[in-house]
């Protein structure tokens, strides 16, 4: 008996049939709580907009507290070893290219152990779509200092402070060549939900750098611009086309300024720059220098940086693994694994 596949109402999928029945099991007030209900928020416009079947969305995290992820959300996923989702989910892209295969880790999973997959997978341009929950502490451990913890981090780990140079997860991605390079506020609704349907629906390595409060070990880590009364002077939201402006009142904006190392970025009045100086953001430029500036500055001296750095479109490496398959098989014909396997010097133990 053939089983007749059921035909999908895309308008019918709400929240709830992206939620599954495990307990949610984070510490209260969580920062990835907020990320969880907004991706279970979006999933239904998600699969509505690009007729997605949920049966075709798979979560692959690695180890640590956001690695729980896939348990909570009503889709197919699976939870992989520390710091080798990225390497999972490749192999499941491209075997699976019907499949939209998200990535979810931690600053701590994917940037130390995972940080050579991580890269790999971005230059190489896999469809996959990485979320980097980043707390700036090892939260599952129990609090010590992460690749991302500021300089001088006093830790169960580094009781004297931490001696080593944070990683910066943006500069990382967009020199790895990401073609989809985004930062949010995990407690920024709106913001996260728009960023997380333009990544469902790119084509290519996106990464997304989500900055999300660790309330028992590093609480309060990102209150100096997360927290909404400081938001306005305290971040500039990045949109393509439009220039960089911020401020309560939104009269500040940047200007290029010459350095030792090249060129900087100097905050001026809205007022005294003539309008024909003002910095457009480009997020597709191929090769832009100014995302590289935006994503590298010091959030003690600059306002931080939100929303979409880079969004560029390239070959990805499943269509061209698929091209050489194709031409392979069109110049030799179709192999036969056992033919391969005993083909040239074999020996025979009896």
């Amino acid at each position: 008996m053939t089983i007749q596949e059921q035909p999908v109402n895309f308008e019918n999928y709400q929240r709830k049939d992206f939620s599954s029945d495990s307990d949610v099991r984070w510490c209260p007030g969580c920062g990835d709580y907020s990320i969880l209900a907004q991706m279970q928020r979006v999933m239904p416009a998600i699969c509505k907009e690009m007729q997605i079947p949920r049966e075709n969305i798979a979560f692959i995290s690695g180890i640590g507290c956001s690695s729980r992820f896939p348990y909570y959300m009503n889709t197919y996923g699976f939870h992989t070893i520390h710091g080798r989702a990225p390497t999972i989910a490749t192999g499941l892209s491209l075997s699976r290219p019907e499949l939209q295969v998200w990535v979810i880790t931690g600053d701590g999973d994917g940037l130390s152990i995972g940080a050579n997959h991580l890269i790999h997978a971005l230059r190489r341009n896999i469809n996959i779509k990485i979320l980097l929950f980043n707390n700036r502490i090892y939260g599952l451990t129990k609090g010590q200092y992460s690749p991302t913890s500021e300089l001088g981090k006093k830790t169960k780990s580094s009781p004297m402070g931490s001696m080593e140079t944070p990683i910066n997860p943006l500069t990382t991605a967009i020199v790895s060549e990401a073609t989809f390079v985004a930062r949010a506020i995990a407690t920024d609704s709106k913001q996260l939900q728009d960023i997380l349907l333009r990544v469902a629906k790119h084509k290519g390595a996106a990464f997304i750098e989500i900055l999300q409060n660790c309330n028992v070990f590093n609480d309060g880590a990102f209150d100096d611009y997360a927290d909404k009364s400081a938001r306005a002077e305290r971040t500039v939201t990045l949109e393509h086309g439009k220039p960089l402006v911020f401020g309560k009142d939104r009269d500040k904006t940047f200007t290029l300024s010459p350095t030792s190392a090249g060129l900087g970025l100097d905050i001026v009045k809205m007022a005294d720059l003539p309008e024909s100086e003002l910095i457009i953001h480009n997020e597709s430029a191929d090769h832009n220098y100014l995302a590289r500036l935006l994503a590298s500055l010091d959030e003690d001296d600059y306002p931080v940086p939100l929303g979409v750095f880079r969004c560029i479109d390239k070959p990805r490496y499943g269509e061209l693994l698929d091209d050489q398959i194709k031409q392979a098989t069109l110049n030799q014909g179709r192999g036969v694994l056992m033919d391969h396997l005993r083909a040239g010097d074999t020996w025979q133990v009896n």
